[in-house]
């Protein structure tokens, strides 16, 4: 015996569809049903209807006895409720179990679960109040003061904000945030016997902003904020109150009380044919295009031979203007449907100077051609870790209520994800992004930035190869060498004061700096619990594309005439810098100087004396079209010797 036979279990299929957010009219089985049938009116010849739930045996007489107050009509434009008494409170039936289970909505009573399967079936949701806890003999529908208590059916106190629609008794005690939570005092029990069951259309606005503020994102309040259909409402109390009269034995008390001042009108949106054939890029008929209207239930009238006039039903809350008009269109015409030009046509351009995309492309190609790999970090970080800004750009992430500003630098989201890799025994790592990072001053900031981050070996050990670990240098190496892959050739060095780092560099042109770089302070890498050594480089991204140049493919052919080398061991401050000797030298002689070298750095304070280092550098000379002479060497040597001491106050080492 199979067991679904034994325990009576029915094949059934539950289809998953990605509803997107502007979607307000397939928030339910029954406007699924309503898009798929008019698919299937155009591509499948079919005729049939689509059916709606039999509300014809509902009756009902006498007259409510709450009075129903909607003081706040922009918010709620529409209420509607019914009594219905002498109800048992018990399980649903399986059959109503079985098919809320399929949606993920958990069975609860048999109220609740008709609540929840009327708002699953149409689209509108429901909620019902024990009457016996209606105090004052009258709902008020409006917004409370700031700061007001509200125990809500989590049994969490909130404290209400002034915006929040709230329903309350005749006492003005909140009883619900509408359309978003019940709350504790006035919800179903199982002794409850006699209820107050409401249906209502509320502004989505209102809806979202409640439903996000307090963290409660429920089926209602996702209905809601995508725009409820405000012509259900009654429907929906209907057929509410005849299931409940069939399965929880309710008498229909009352007749649906109404509130309806300012009904809402289908929205007109006028239609030129050229633009929906611009937009979709194919003609369609006048005729298909009406065809595929009406198989979504939009009304056509005031048509002439250049446009027409569509009446888009009021369940469809996103469909306000001509384009998204055309979306729906589009979206029964099939996407597929529209033909590929057998013919793509472009046109040359040129720039004189690369753009902004081929630059950033390069950087990317060199990095990832060199063994980085890129990561992408989130936008958005804890405050927790900038206890002492005032720049930030806070957030109201419902999500994750910890990740709530966006990044001011990309430092910390960095070493995010270097810890994450480093948990996870990826130790050595040649990481780099490109991403934004977010201020607020008097506005709003932005700033697009490149970040390298080096952790671990560089080269891996094997029997001819000894390992090295990442050091200062190569994070140098790896700046210099970006900088020249994009032309950036030119730019003055001096040490940085950033207290992130425990040693740095910066690039700068002037007062702008193009990139800050070196050894990561043990305090910054704390925050992210790292405890090893990581090299980090930030570029200003702005900036560097703006310094960047064309880069010339230059040649030059090699010398046939031998090289001489000299060394120079030089005592100097240790505020002195080799950039500053560099220049130095390079001034002295350009024509045969071809390469000067930093192989040793010395510090000895008892051979050297206070605050001095020993810099030894390694000096070759080649000419181009002659042999240098040790003459013209030693010539171009006292000149070095002389500007070192002069500029710089360097002597030679001993």
């Amino acid at each position: 015996t199979l067991a679904k036979d034994y325990y009576q279990i029915e094949a059934d299929y539950v289809y998953d569809i990605g509803l997107t957010p502007n979607r307000s009219d397939a928030t339910c089985h029954l406007g699924a049903a309503k898009d798929i049938a008019a698919y299937m009116r155009i591509h499948k010849s079919w005729t049939g209807t689509v059916n709606t739930p039999d509300t014809s045996k509902f009756s009902a007489t006498g007259a409510l006895d709450l009075k129903i107050n909607v003081a706040n009509t922009e918010a709620c434009p529409r209420y509607s409720g019914i009594l219905l008494e002498n109800i048992t409170v018990g399980p649903s039936p399986d059959w109503m179990q079985v098919a809320l289970t399929a949606v993920g909505v958990r069975p609860i009573n048999n109220v609740v679960d008709i609540t929840n399967y009327v708002l699953h079936e149409l689209g509108q949701p429901l909620h019902a109040f024990d009457k016996e806890k209606i105090s004052g003999g009258a709902i008020k529908v409006k917004c409370l003061p700031e700061g007001t208590i509200f125990h809500s059916l989590d049994e969490v106190e909130r404290k209400l904000y002034a915006e929040d629609l709230i329903i309350c008794d005749g006492n003005d005690t909140p009883m619900c945030i509408g359309g978003v939570f019940g709350g504790l005092e006035s919800g179903v029990t199982d002794a409850t016997k006699c209820i107050f069951l409401e249906a209502a259309h509320f502004d989505a606005g209102y809806i979202r902003r409640s439903s996000t503020r307090h963290l409660l994102r429920t089926d209602a309040a996702k209905v809601f904020e995508k725009g409820s259909d405000p012509i259900i409402t009654i429907l929906a109390l209907q057929r509410a109150a005849l299931l409940l009269q069939e399965h929880a034995g309710a008498t229909i008390a009352s007749e649906i009380v109404d509130i309806y001042p300012s009904p809402v009108q289908p929205i007109e949106v006028v239609m030129q044919y050229d633009k929906i054939t611009k937009v979709i890029g194919e003609r369609l008929e006048p005729s298909q295009i009406h065809t595929i209207l009406q198989a979504m239930d939009m009304e056509i009238h005031a048509e002439d031979d250049a446009s027409f006039t569509v009446k888009v039903p009021t369940n469809k809350a996103d469909v306000t203007r001509d384009v998204d008009v055309i979306e729906e269109i589009l979206r029964i015409y099939g996407y597929n449907t529209v033909p590929i030009p057998a013919q793509l046509r472009t046109h040359m351009t040129f720039q004189q100077h690369p753009t902004k995309r081929h630059i950033r492309n390069t950087i990317a190609s060199y990095l990832v051609d060199n063994g980085f790999n890129e990561m992408m970090g989130l936008s958005l970080i804890e405050s927790k870790y900038y206890p002492e800004a005032n720049e930030l750009v806070h957030i109201n992430n419902t999500s994750n209520i910890h990740l709530d500003v966006m990044r001011p630098d990309p430092l910390l989201s960095g070493l995010r994800h270097v810890a994450h890799n480093l948990n996870h025994q990826q130790s050595d790592l040649k990481l780099f992004e490109m991403g934004r990072t977010y201020k607020q001053g008097e506005g709003y900031e932005e700033a697009e930035f490149l970040t390298l981050f080096l952790v671990g070996k560089t080269t891996r050990g094997s029997w001819n190869v000894t390992e090295t670990m990442a050091d200062f240098y190569d994070i140098k190496k790896w700046v210099r060498e970006l900088l020249e892959r994009i032309g950036v050739e030119s730019y003055q060095i001096k040490e940085s004061e950033d207290g992130a780092f425990r040693e740095a560099l910066s690039y700068a042109r002037g007062p702008i700096e193009l990139v800050r770089f070196g050894s990561l302070h043990r305090k910054t890498l704390e925050k992210m619990a790292i405890d090893q050594q990581v090299f980090h480089a930030e570029f200003n991204m702005v900036q560097l594309i703006a310094a960047a140049q064309k880069k010339e493919l230059r040649t030059q052919e090699l010398s046939k005439y031998p090289s001489t080398e000299r060394d120079l061991s030089l005592v100097i401050n240790e505020s002195v810098t080799f950039d500053e000797l560099l220049k130095i030298a390079r001034g002295v002689d350009k024509k045969y100087t071809q390469r000067i070298d930093l192989f040793d750095v010395y510090r000895n304070e008892e051979q050297l004396g206070k605050d001095k280092k020993a810099y030894a550098i390694k000096f070759l000379f080649q000419g181009k079209d002659k042999t240098l002479s040790d003459k013209e060497i030693e010539k171009v040597m006292t000149k070095l010797i002389s500007d070192f001491k002069s500029k710089a106050g360097a002597i030679l080492r001993q």
